[in-house]
């Protein structure tokens, strides 16, 4: 089997679970939520954290998985935020006074709000399943037209010194494929608004490729070609959530930002 075969089957069988986790909603998708998280720890702190020398020890760990055992038993955002803002002070001040520098904080930080943001957008309600449909079409799209749209058109690099595969081309690319593939989902699912989520759509997507170009630049920081090698043909978690849990968080954002300004205005 070609590298590229692994690739397409290892996508098909991850986009299934994850699609059918989504669809069931509550616990079982925040489950899903503290796995993403904690793959993504797992890997940050392989890739920064020297095999013989000053850090954190096991802290960041252990204060992650308190804080998705909480998101799992359903404790509110507000309090999650709270805990994980204490959880990443408190990494840092350790890692500080040992000497360590911030990496591992920053990825206890980068585990923490990739599991919240997608678990508060699914949420449990109908709504939340539709904004999930809606960001895994943007998002998805983008890595894929981005991908085969830099292929067939090649040209200037998007950022050589971080990711010298990216063209300028597939970026372009998989920004239209992202907003058609949203506006697709919109109207399948009678959503109406169109002009104002071909905006949103635009920017998950633009977001999603700054997500991507962000590991991007801590692999390369760090001398590592792929964050671990847990997914055949992929690489990591890491490696294939980078752009999604990006687009999730801002997304989180755009929804409260609405929200409070529906509330102010009502």
């Amino acid at each position: 089997m070609s590298n590229f075969q692994l690739r397409v089957l290892s996508s098909v069988v991850l986009a299934a679970a994850v699609l059918w986790l989504t669809w069931l909603g509550g616990m079982p998708f925040r489950v899903l939520c503290a796995l993403i998280a904690g793959a993504i720890l797992y890997e940050w702190t392989r890739m920064v954290r020297p095999s013989a020398g000053k850090s954190a020890g096991f802290l960041s760990e252990a204060l992650l998985l308190v804080l998705m055992l909480a998101l799992i038993l359903g404790f509110s955002a507000p309090v999650l935020f709270a805990a994980g803002a204490i959880a990443v002070i408190l990494v840092g001040v350790v890692s500080g006074l040992r000497g360590a520098g911030q990496w591992e904080a920053a990825g206890l930080a980068y585990a923490v709000l990739s599991g919240f943001s997608l678990a508060f957008l699914r949420g449990d309600g109908h709504s939340g399943l539709v904004a999930m449909l809606f960001l895994f079409a943007v998002v998805w799209a983008t890595d894929i037209f981005a991908y085969f749209v830099g292929r067939a058109v090649g040209g200037p690099k998007l950022a050589p010194a971080i990711s010298p595969g990216k063209t300028r081309s597939g970026a372009v690319g998989g920004i239209v494929g992202g907003i058609v593939a949203g506006l697709i989902l919109v109207v399948a699912a009678d959503g109406g608004r169109y002009a104002v989520m071909a905006v949103v759509a635009l920017v998950l997507s633009i977001v999603s490729q700054a997500g991507d170009l962000f590991e991007s630049w801590v692999k390369r920081r760090h001398g590592c070609k792929d964050s671990s090698a847990l997914i055949p043909g992929h690489g990591g978690v890491m490696d294939r959530v980078d752009g999604l849990v990006a687009a999730a968080l801002v997304f989180c954002l755009m929804g409260w930002a609405s929200a409070t300004v529906e509330h102010l205005g009502a």
